[in-house]
């Protein structure tokens, strides 16, 4: 027996030990790794998550700036036209006929344009009654 050269054991031992840590048991480097990749795919879950709730707040958002935006440009367009209704009470009350006590506040030094007063005419009805009636208790 002199004459066969002895079969290391070692790499005879280590066959069965590699096999039986991929069929069984895991190393502890592998078993780390998997934690760290199920964490991780938590973390990646809850920025889903959180990413949609943004992005939901963004449409919000941006449909409160549309809106926020109409309304400027209807403010914008009424605040355009303001010269207009300026320069339309100014005409009119500069073509009113000046009563006498006009005239004479005039002579005071204080000359004060005619009030304009609009009243809309589905009161004009009751407005006319109360109006008639409080000539009626003045001159009786």
């Amino acid at each position: 027996m002199a004459g066969i050269p002895p079969r290391p054991l070692t790499s005879h031992m280590r066959q069965p030990s590699l096999s039986a840590n991929l069929g069984g048991g895991q190393s502890p480097a592998l078993l780390a790794r998997v934690n760290e990749k199920k964490a991780e795919l938590e973390n990646l879950k809850e920025l889903r998550d959180l990413s949609a709730a943004v992005a939901a707040q963004m449409e919000a958002l941006e449909q409160k700036l549309a809106t926020l935006s109409d309304g400027t440009e209807a403010i914008a367009m009424v605040l355009s036209n303001w010269h207009n209704v300026l320069r339309a009470i100014s005409m009119a009350s500069a073509k009113l006929p000046k009563p006498a006590a006009a005239a004479e506040s005039a002579d005071a030094g204080v000359a004060l344009p005619e009030t304009l007063v609009r009243i809309p005419t589905e009161h004009a009805p009751t407005l006319q009654a109360h109006a008639d009636n409080a000539v009626e208790e003045g001159s009786g």
